[in-house]
């Protein structure tokens, strides 16, 4: 299956096998279940800012992330946003509904431009009945997932705001080739804010102090982590914030 459309202004040929092939979750399937499964997907082109999927609607279908980004966000009993984790091209998503046909529990918007692959709940049951590779994966991420969530509460329940964004920075670090540590697809200040219950201006502020104090460096889309061992134990410092 090709297919052509228009992203980021420039139009693209592409080759929807070759991007499913890069989704880990299908890396295993036999050639005869992986061709099957491109002639069954159905493409959906979204725009930035636009809703995949809304949280409380009946919509079950699985979604594979081909190009793009997006993030899931909840909401409080109060109205407020609360932005969840980010999908990058690879990732999968939608399989707790596919798994007990209930409504959506997260909304997921697209935070850029981005092209999905969306597989319907009984085409998604036969892909996972099917192949216990694909059971293994998914029960990975479940667990995966439930550990991030419960590491995440814990964040929302520190008091000081300064420290709440270390903490998430701490959680999105990764030692990349070289050693170096960063923190990749840097998410923007209103979506950090959102995750961690703050405004963009008290993010802008604790960001500039980390910047002050040398322990992070900006580098385009990503943050360059230069003291990792301080930014995991600033937190500790109570009164950080203060001046800023």
């Amino acid at each position: 299956m090709r297919v052509t459309i228009k992203y980021n202004k420039v139009d693209l040929l592409n080759d929807v096998p070759l991007f499913l092939k890069k989704i880990p979750l299908l890396k295993n399937l036999n050639a005869e279940a992986f061709d099957r499964l491109t002639k069954l997907v159905q493409l959906s082109y979204v725009l930035r800012g636009q809703t995949v999927i809304r949280k409380g609607n009946k919509d079950d279908n699985l979604y594979f992330l081909l190009v793009g980004r997006l993030q899931a966000i909840d909401l409080t009993e109060d109205g407020r946003e609360v932005g969840l984790n980010f999908l990058s091209s690879g990732d999968y998503f939608g399989e707790l509904s596919v798994i007990d046909g209930l409504p959506r529990s997260a909304t997921v918007v697209a935070t850029e431009n981005a092209l999905v692959a969306v597989l319907s709940r009984s085409h998604a049951l036969d892909l996972i009945y099917k192949n216990p590779t694909i059971v293994e994966h998914i029960l990975k991420k479940l667990t995966g997932s439930i550990r991030q969530a419960s590491n995440y509460r814990g964040i929302l329940a520190i008091p000081n705001a300064f420290h709440r964004v270390f903490a998430l920075l701490n959680q999105m670090i990764i030692t990349a080739p070289g050693g170096l540590v960063v923190i990749n697809n840097m998410p923007t200040q209103k979506e950090i804010a959102i995750m961690v219950n703050t405004s963009r201006e008290t993010v802008s502020r604790a960001l500039h102090y980390l910047i002050e104090e040398k322990i992070v460096e900006k580098d385009l889309r990503r943050l360059i982590v230069r003291k990792p061992d301080q930014l995991r134990n600033i937190f500790m410092e109570k009164n950080i914030g203060d001046n800023y």
